[in-house]
């Protein structure tokens, strides 16, 4: 995917206790190591009791502002099915809605990992060398589960492209 402007615009959304804030940490320092501008932020609301959480992730060659503007998300990566329709208005008119649909049922080997799954998906519309992204993941995830990770992105990233 390329952007039609300068800057690309990632909202993460879902339930606290989903990885939303890891899965933004990881798809940020993706895209710095890409040698991109980047900024960050997020809504936590009530995410220590599973209320609804988002980040935004927004990535270019200067960007000035971390929020995402409505209706400018460039991919809309929705981890928990009931905060889908909450946050469509975010997504621009010819943005990529990616949702859970998009990996197998059963096929994770842990569904913890189902953050980094998504990552995998992210990384099929988005053109940052995959390298980035495992990178980013080792620095963001402890040595033991690395592998765990590894298969889940894969899986994340061939789901994504068969879909």
């Amino acid at each position: 995917m390329t952007s039609n402007h300068s800057t690309t615009n990632i909202v993460i959304a879902g339930l606290g206790g989903q990885g939303i804030i890891t899965a933004s940490d990881i798809l940020a320092e993706t895209a710095f190591r890409a040698g991109f501008d980047v900024k960050k932020s997020e809504l936590h609301g009530m995410s220590q009791r599973g209320g609804s959480v988002t980040s935004d992730v927004r990535f270019g060659e200067r960007v000035l502002s971390p929020m995402v503007p409505a209706g400018e998300t460039d991919v809309l990566l929705v981890l928990e099915p009931t905060q889908i329709e909450m946050n469509r208005p975010l997504l621009r008119a010819d943005g990529v809605l990616l949702t859970t649909d998009v990996i197998p049922p059963g096929a994770l080997k842990n569904k913890k990992s189902l953050n980094v799954a998504m990552l995998g998906a992210l990384s099929s519309v988005l053109e940052i060398d995959e390298a980035h992204w495992l990178e980013a993941i080792h620095a963001h995830l402890a040595a033991k589960l690395h592998r765990l990770n590894d298969e889940a992105f894969a899986l994340g990233r061939r789901s994504a492209q068969t879909d």
